[in-house]
């Protein structure tokens, strides 16, 4: 993968990240609810089962974009428009809300082992998020390269990334919470814009 090729990808990472989805509400919620430090376990959860998504798609995807340049086209404007779409729902969506929760003995019973469970079964249980990798990744993948190189990369950038949006989720629960509450349908359009623009960007890439 080139040097500008990984920049689109990067970027388009962040802009999953930024995306208002149940990891990163669930996050804000458990920051609100649980703090900071106990937040950090439903964060490595998630991004465990980000990482699980990404190898299941770059496995299926491998061999059949290492075989066709036509599978590959194709798979970069599905990737593209996907991106689109999405950018789209995402500006017409309504703000998401955020609730503190109640603090009780339920609160004080979800320990480490818990909050982390929960972080990894929301990430592998969101189907848009399963699509999204399947539709995503195929361009930026290099024919013939080692499947654990390419989990590194891949895997390990958008890792490195969500870990570090949803870090500072949890960080700033408390002042975030609300702010998205009044202003989240105008946070929601930027992402889309950003979304259709790099969905633009992608459709323009080639797999060097």
């Amino acid at each position: 993968m080139t040097l500008e090729l990984w920049i689109v990808y990067a970027l388009a990472a962040i802009g999953l990240s930024l995306t208002p989805g149940p990891n990163g509400l669930l996050s804000l919620t458990h920051g609100v609810r649980f703090g900071f430090a106990r937040t950090v376990f439903t964060i490595l959860g998630g991004v465990l089962g980000f990482m699980v998504l990404i190898a299941a798609s770059l496995a299926g995807m491998g061999a059949l974009l290492a075989a066709s340049e036509t599978a590959f086209t194709i798979a970069k404007w599905i990737g593209a428009a996907y991106l689109v779409y999405l950018g789209i729902r995402l500006w017409r969506s309504p703000a998401a809300t955020v609730e503190a929760g109640e603090d009780g003995p339920a609160v004080r019973r979800d320990g480490p082992a818990r909050l982390f469970a929960q972080g990894f079964l929301v990430a592998v249980s969101n189907p848009k998020a399963l699509i999204f990798f399947a539709a995503f990744l195929p361009q930026f993948m290099v024919p013939g390269a080692s499947f654990w190189l390419q989990l590194g990369v891949l895997g390990g950038t958008f890792a490195v990334t969500e870990l570090c949006y949803e870090l500072v989720l949890a960080g700033m629960a408390q002042r975030i919470a609300p702010w998205l509450t009044r202003h989240g349908r105008w946070f929601n359009r930027v992402t889309g814009g950003t979304f259709v623009g790099i969905g633009g960007l992608m459709a323009t890439a080639s797999r060097g």
